[in-house]
């Protein structure tokens, strides 16, 4: 006799955590792949923006940070909107609205055209990455997050590694058609994220009470495990209400250490591709080939090491020593030349979604529900202002002074204080499973 869904014997925490990672983890890497892609692939476009509509550095680096501004002040009210209505249904309204007006970049005609597309594809795109964070809260136990995380952020490493390459092949095809090769680049870029957008609706469950893929048993049980972790972290922190993250300590020093790196993650997204136009005379392949080579090293980083943060202690160690490498990497980006330069920012590159992740989980030790939601958009809405800072900063010093390294200085200025802040984490409690079963 068949058994049911309902009635099938539990399988092992272990082989429930690899089947959940096979059955969600690819198509959200996906989307993240496509976000990152239509939200950087200016910094390919950078210098064509300049000669085919006279917009300068300076303009071009406001421009580039404008996104973060209008997608940080969306952060929260669309993690809240989400916790109401499902991941699956406002992950597939971010990918088409976002899609859409990517591909509508190609309308750009000036400076003020460029500034409103990219603040609308803030908003766009506002609550994409919290809301993915937030959902993988809702799947795994905080001792597997970080590694989920990594594997989400390994999104942004593979969309560089295939988007720089890809978006210098579609520049080639300048006057096909009547438009320029970056008006195409933005329409083939931005529309594929309708069409996944579609697969996110049929595939994605909202949480694991939904999955046809688990049963009641272990769907209940997994859901039981993590709201425990959630409570005790929670209640060992003091957190039951989203202002009390406003005087959290802990959580307000991951939000600046998470300033500091986005200011370094965005400005290499940004600039790296003029910055090695620098080191010769290249072909638009040959300059999106050499981008790509960072954030395969970025892709290693991401896989390899927020596995080891499976606990308080081991996740500082691990942060400290990823934000002392991002520095060490631009500070040689900033001396060496083209061989002794790309190393370095392959270096910090390296570092990047190593520590991103694992920050990313010292929220979901200290709060719960929709203070959780609120509380992780609000830690990357204040850290997105450093997406603004770092462009803006990179087009202005570029501007001041002819040189495309100049802005590199106040990156790794600001990454060190990153890193001696990392020496003071704490997550809500050493080990939140045994607080919850202790009842503490």
């Amino acid at each position: 006799m068949q058994t049911t869904n309902a009635t099938r014997r539990m399988r092992s925490p272990e082989i429930l955590n690899k089947l959940i990672f096979r059955r969600i983890m690819p198509l959200l890497i996906a989307a993240y792949v496509m976000a990152f892609i239509d939200r950087t692939n200016i910094g390919m476009a950078k210098d064509r923006l300049e000669i085919d509509l006279g917009i300068s550095a300076t303009a071009y680096g406001v421009g580039a940070g404008l996104f973060f501004l209008t997608y940080a002040l969306s952060e929260i009210p669309s993690n809240l909107i989400m916790h109401k209505v499902g991941a699956r249904f406002w992950i597939m309204r971010i990918m088409i609205t976002w899609g859409i007006l990517s591909a509508c970049m190609a309308l750009v005609q000036g400076e003020w055209s460029f500034y409103i597309l990219r603040m609308l594809l803030g908003i766009a795109e506002a609550g994409l990455f919290p809301g993915v964070i937030y959902f993988i809260t809702q799947w795994f136990v905080v001792k597997d997050r970080a590694r989920a995380n990594g594997l989400f952020l390994l999104g942004v490493a593979l969309a560089n590694v295939i988007g720089a390459p890809l978006s210098g092949l579609l520049l080639t095809m300048d006057g096909v058609g009547g438009l320029h090769g970056w008006q195409w680049m933005f329409i083939i870029e931005g529309l594929p994220a309708c069409f996944l957008a579609i697969a996110v609706w049929k595939i994605l469950p909202n949480k694991p009470t939904e999955a046809k893929f688990l049963t009641q048993a272990e769907a209940e049980d997994l859901e039981a495990r993590i709201a425990a972790e959630e409570i005790a972290g929670a209640q060992a922190a003091g957190n039951s209400k989203l202002l009390h993250v406003l005087k959290d300590k802990q959580i307000l020093l991951v939000v600046a250490i998470y300033f500091s790196h986005q200011i370094a993650v965005y400005a290499l997204s940004f600039f790296l591709p003029s910055i090695i136009g620098t080191y010769g005379e290249l072909s638009t392949i040959q300059i999106g080939l050499l981008t790509s080579i960072p954030w395969v090293f970025s892709a290693a980083g991401a896989l390899l090491i927020p596995k080891l943060a499976t606990n308080g202690s081991r996740s500082r160690i691990v942060a400290s020593a990823t934000m002392t490498g991002i520095v060490a990497g631009f500070t040689l980006g900033a001396l060496g030349g083209p061989v002794l330069g790309l190393i370095g920012f392959s270096l910090a590159a390296f570092n990047f979604f190593a520590l991103q992740p694992i920050l990313f989980t010292y929220p979901a030790t200290r709060l719960s529900g929709a203070t959780l939601a609120g509380g992780i958009a609000f830690v990357n809405t204040v850290g997105l202002f450093g997406g603004f800072l770092g462009p803006y900063i990179m087009g202005l010093m570029e501007e001041a002074t002819g040189s495309k390294m100049s802005g590199l200085w106040f990156i790794v200025a600001i990454c060190a204080v990153g890193a001696l802040l990392t020496l003071k984490l704490k997550q809500g409690t050493e080990d939140p499973a045994k607080a919850a079963v202790s009842g503490h």
